[in-house]
Order: C-alpha cells, then structure tokens, then sequence
C-alpha cells in the first residue's frame, strides 16, 4: 500500500531531525534561560524565554484583525472541506499578521479547527449518503481511529511544550510536502476516472457507478439555511498531581476502546470471509486484518502527536489515509472531520491547562470558524452537483496542505535563522520547567 511508504517516510524523516537536536545540544554552550525575567510591551504580554516567548496582543479592531478574520474564514472553510483543519495556515496567519508566538498560535488553530469542525459535523448530518442508504459519516472507522488520535495528540500536545522552534518547523516542512504530494498523485488518478466514466456516461444517456462505487455525481444535496469576554483561569497546577492523572487517565481508556473496535471489526471480517461475503464491513475496502489494525493504530497516533505538536489538526495525515484503504471523498471528509471534532477538543483542554492562549482572541476566531466550516462545506456539495466531480475535495485537500507547507515552511526557516543569528538555545527544554 502506498500509504506504509508515506508513513515509512515520515517515521524515518522525524527520527533523524529528532536525533539532531543531541547533535546541536552538544555543539551549542548556551543553556536554556531562566523564567524568571518579565518585561511588558506596549501591544503584548511577552515572558522571556529564548524559543519560547509568550506573546499575546490585544483584542482590538484594526486591520490586523480584518485581515485574520478574513483569512481564518477561508482557511476553516477550505480545511473542513478537505478534512485537514487548515492549522497549516491559521498558525502563520496568527503569527505573521496578528503577531502571536508560535506555540500559542498553534493552540488557538485548534481552537479553530474545533469550532470548524463542530459547524461541519452538525452539516454533514443532514445530508445523505452519495450512493447508499447509510449516513455519510462512518462511525466505525470514526472509533477506530478516535482513541488513537487523542492519545496522539495528548503526546504532541507535551512534546509542543519541549521541542524547540527549528525542530517543529523542520517536521512541518517534512509532513506537509510529503502528504500533499500523495494527495494531489490520489486527486489525479481520480480525475482521469472520472473523466472517463462521464465519457462512458455521456455515450449510455444514464448515470453508471463503477464497481468501487466511486463515481459519485448526481448526488442532490438538500441546501441548508443557517439559522470582550472574561473568565476565571483554571487552577489545575501544571505537573501537579490533578494534571497527571487526567494525562494518564487517556492512555487504558484509548486502547480500550480501540481495542474494543479492532475485535468487533476483526471477528466481522474472518466471519465474512468464511461464508464467501466480500461485501466491505465499512466505507474501507482493505482487509481488516491483524496487520491492518496495527497499521491503523500507528497511523492514529501519528496523526494526532502531529496535530498536537503542529497545531495542524490530525486530519493532515488521517485525511489521505482514508482515501487510500478505499473511502470515497464525500464520507473521508465528512468522516475526518467528525474526528477532528472530538480530537481538536480535546487539544483545546490541554492547552487550556497548560495556559497556551488567551480566552477572548480564541473565543472570537471559534466563533468565526464556526461561520466558516457551515458554509464551506454548503458551497463544496454544490460545486460537486454542478461539476460532477468528487476529486474536487481531493484537490481542495491537496492544495491546503501545500500551501500550508509554504506559509509555515518560510516563516518557521526566517524565524529559525534569526534565532541562530542571536545565539538563541536550539535545545529541547524541559516540560515543567517551561511552563
């Protein structure tokens, strides 16, 4: 399968940029500055800690802000559509236009990414199947790749923490190019299949669905008419003793449930295959195997100790993943993104007790990735009506991906330079220590 290369890929390109920080930290004589010193900028709060700053501007209407609102509304909406989130370019958008730093921005994408992903959620469950009498969202596969994904990402979440600033944009770039690549190879292939079996449908006068079921063009989508704040800070201690056991507490209830579904879509599959029914137990057309579920298993976590480390939501990697073991577009973004939902919240609480954003700039751009997600998954269904085409969600995936490999591949390396041109420590840090 093409997808073991791609994971193969990242897997081994993540080690050897993970393994060179010891090589760095050897060569560097700086050690990680202390927390200690405070200093206050007319816009910002800003704690000085070399790599690590903590910048948070003010909410006020000005340009910056127009200019981020219009951004986060085509992000969120391109990103659901695609089932990928869009963290690839809310985070340089925070970062470059409203001037936050990037680990805080990186929380506040998931912010984003929930309140988009929520909006798609509520959409997609009133609109029907393109070929079966089934939801669009397949739950199967949703809990099977749920409890893996939070657990990825309670991972990704403390290692965003540790990881120093070159070290997060080096995995970006690695990430971003090589899932883009297969997405838009996938995106491809599907337009040439299409394109022939709309010649073949032109030539019979009547709509013909290939034997994978994947010609899916005439699907009428019913249209849908959407119908300063302050708080108190939690008080959870971060590495305190509440914070440590709500951290363990994810691990024997996501392998619980995981394992739960693993067995169920095992013993379905063997009882299938004893009485010749070749029939797919889900939307997924590969075999579930003993093998398979593995491979999902560390796809799962993968992908969410991607979206907690990048702030770029596991649907970067769980969104090409479904395409390849078989599931059509519509049900891969539909159901991607019904994962990010539970996913990107609990990426939110995390980073809520880590203190990673402020209240107000988060409550606002939620509330505008909500707008954006209802909406852009409306105009996509009805782009699809109109061409006739599927692949469009494939390429709309493809392309937020590359150009979130550009935005945030450009602004990581300027910023990563700069850093080396102060001295700055390129180490990792510790996890309560930086905090």
């Amino acid at each position: 399968m093409a997808t073991k290369g791609l994971v193969l890929y990242l897997l081994s390109a993540f080690s050897l940029a993970i393994l060179s920080v010891s090589f760095i930290d050897h060569q560097n004589d700086y050690s990680p500055p202390h927390q200690n010193f405070l200093q206050q900028s007319p816009n910002s709060t800003l704690w000085h800690l070399s790599g690590t700053d903590k910048i948070w501007p003010e909410l006020k209407c000005n340009w910056r802000l127009v200019l981020a609102t219009i951004i986060g509304f085509l992000g969120s909406a391109c990103g659901t559509v695609g089932g990928v989130g869009g963290g690839g370019i809310f985070v340089p958008m925070l970062t470059l236009i409203v001037g936050f730093d990037t680990k805080s921005a990186a929380a506040i994408s998931k912010c984003m990414i929930m309140g988009a992903s929520v909006s798609s959620v509520w959409y997609n469950l009133r609109v029907p199947h393109p070929t079966k009498q089934v939801p669009i969202l397949d739950y199967d596969l949703a809990l099977l790749f749920q409890p893996m994904l939070m657990l990825g990402i309670t991972v990704g979440v403390a290692l965003s923490v540790v990881f120093p600033y070159w070290l997060i944009t080096v995995l970006i770039i690695i990430l971003f190019l090589g899932t883009s690549s297969r997405s838009f190879y996938k995106a491809t292939e599907m337009w040439k299949q299409e394109s022939i079996l709309k010649t073949e449908m032109a030539k019979q006068r009547e709509t013909t669905v290939n034997s994978c079921g994947e010609l899916l063009i005439d699907t009428e989508y019913e249209p849908l008419v959407p119908k300063e704040e302050k708080t108190t800070m939690n008080n959870i201690k971060v590495c305190g003793v509440w914070y440590w056991v709500i951290f363990c507490l994810q691990f024997p209830i996501a392998f619980g449930v995981f394992g739960y579904e693993s067995v169920k879509l095992y013993k379905e599959h063997k009882k299938r295959m004893s009485v010749g029914n070749t029939e797919s137990i889900c939307e997924a057309s590969i075999e579930w195997t003993a093998m398979h579920l593995a491979f999902c298993a560390l796809c799962g976590i993968l992908g969410g100790t991607v979206g907690g480390l990048l702030g770029s939501g596991g649907g970067f990697i769980l969104g090409p993943l479904l395409l390849e073991i078989g599931v059509i577009p519509q049900v891969a973004s539909a159901t991607a993104t019904f994962v990010m939902a539970f996913s990107s919240s609990l990426s939110v609480v995390e980073f809520y007790l880590l203190k990673r954003f402020p209240i107000p700039f988060a409550l606002y751009l939620t509330l505008i990735s909500v707008l954006a997600g209802f909406w852009g998954q409306y105009l996509v269904r009805k782009l699809i009506a109109i061409f006739r085409r599927a692949s469009i969600i494939v390429f709309i995936l493809s392309g937020v991906i590359f150009a979130s490999a550009l935005t945030m591949g450009v602004i990581g390396i300027e910023k990563s330079i700069q850093m080396i041109n102060n001295h700055e420590f390129m180490g990792f840090l510790g996890f309560c220590s930086s905090q």
